[in-house]
């Protein structure tokens, strides 16, 4: 029997011809990843184990994003602690203040992850680097304590979903209405521990910004990680970008795989996860009577310039809805300074929305849009669970930044119209 994406990509980190799903294995890694909240225990997880050097300056990133420009003293000193210790092991990718995006946002753009990587970061959305065809994984703080220090970590390999994408999406839907489509079909626990391998005619319709979200929620059905295949439009995002060259994997054709799930891409239509799971999912236009107090447009999700172009062709000329807060956040520098350059910004403050640096604060309930009780907002990020946003009383209904844009404009959730 043949092997999957992932564990030909687990197989060869291992130095081993051949993996199964169960087996237990040690892997080199390429990139460990930690961010302000993770990086500060995994820093005194490192100095208690008595590791005094890291395994390769240039194989460890530390992006602040969470809490950063600081929101209180506690997250200054979280950010103190990991500004000294990059500081000290002269780790390579640092990004601060200034130069700083939402990680999973930030290390595809710089090049810092490529095709056929091995990578484990202390946060549970690092399964997104999979739309860039490399084997990506979330870990415990203490998981990346022992990455920065060894350069390996072990896994068990995954077993696999292969999800067959045919056709090709409307132009009122994207990415992030496939992938809750998807879960809420199989549920938050319909690929516990597995690889999400997406595969089939319908890949190359999608943009890489579209396979990026959609890998970043494989974790919200309790995936291991989410895999997309390298095709044209994967090398040509990674050609000039990718600071090693790129290595491609391809399963086998006799691969085994625990079940096989056709999506027609045409079938999609704009989809809102209501609360309090991503997995209780409806059809946006049957929502139209629940009212809204605020919009988030962001994160690490949906902060890409796809989006950002999504809500701008949506907002521009309009104006948000009274009683209703608009927060748009860009998810790097690099893609607020071209939404500057395009006019975006002008046009998201004319309709009234705020426009915020780089940061993922409202995601997780840290800051720039917390909600009160009994407050409703739509956002584009990837979680809605009780209190997620705010007060346990509150409620968060995820969507695609097209879907959100349009609720922002009419105060209720709203099915966005085909452009």
């Amino acid at each position: 029997m043949g092997m999957t994406m992932t564990q030909k990509i687990l197989a060869f980190h291992a130095g081993l011809d051949k993996v199964v799903s169960g087996q237990l294995i040690s892997a080199k890694l390429d990139i460990v990843l930690g961010n302000d909240i993770t990086t500060p225990v995994a820093v005194n997880e490192f100095t208690k184990a008595g590791f005094d050097k890291v395994f390769d300056k240039d194989k460890i990133a530390i992006v602040l994003d969470h809490f950063v420009p600081n929101k209180d003293i506690k997250a200054a000193e979280q950010s103190k602690q990991c500004r000294e210790f990059a500081c000290s092991h002269c780790v390579s990718h640092f990004y601060d203040v200034g130069k700083m995006g939402i990680e999973h946002a930030l290390l595809p753009e710089q090049g810092v992850v490529t095709a056929g990587d091995c990578i484990i970061g202390a946060d549970s959305h690092t399964c997104t680097y999979g739309a860039l065809g490399a084997f990506s994984t979330g870990v415990g703080s203490t998981d990346m304590a022992a990455g920065m220090a060894t350069g390996t970590a072990w896994f068990k390999v995954p077993s696999a979903i292969k999800f067959n994408l045919s056709g090709k999406l409307n132009k009122n839907c994207s990415g992030k209405d496939v992938i809750l489509t998807i879960i809420g079909m199989i549920g938050v626990d319909g690929a516990l521990y597995k690889s999400m391998e997406f595969t089939g005619d319908g890949v190359s319709s999608l943009s890489m910004d579209d396979r990026l979200c959609i890998c970043n929620m494989a974790i919200e059905a309790g995936a291991k990680n989410g895999i997309f295949p390298v095709d044209e439009k994967t090398i040509e995002y990674l050609n000039g970008r990718s600071e090693r060259k790129p290595a491609i994997f391809s399963a086998d054709e006799d691969a085994e795989y625990e079940k096989v799930i056709d999506i027609d891409l045409n079938k999609i239509v704009p989809t809102v996860a209501c609360p309090h799971l991503p997995e209780n999912t409806h059809p946006a236009s049957e929502l139209g009577d629940i009212k809204i107090d605020q919009v988030v447009i962001g994160s690490c999700t949906n902060g890409r310039m796809e989006d950002m172009q999504a809500a701008y062709n949506v907002l521009k000329g309009q104006k948000v809805a009274d009683g209703v807060r608009c927060i748009i956040i860009p998810a790097t520098m690099q893609i607020y300074k071209e939404c500057v350059e395009k006019g975006y910004i002008t046009a998201f403050i004319d309709a009234g929305a705020v426009v915020s640096t780089p940061t993922c604060g409202p995601c997780l309930g840290g800051y720039m849009g917390i909600l009160a009780e009994g407050e409703r907002c739509i956002a584009t990020t990837n979680r809605n669970f009780v209190g997620r946003m705010g007060h346990v009383k509150s409620e968060v209904y995820l969507a695609s930044p097209l879907t959100a844009a349009a609720s922002a404009i009419t105060g209720y959730i709203t099915n966005p119209k085909e452009n």
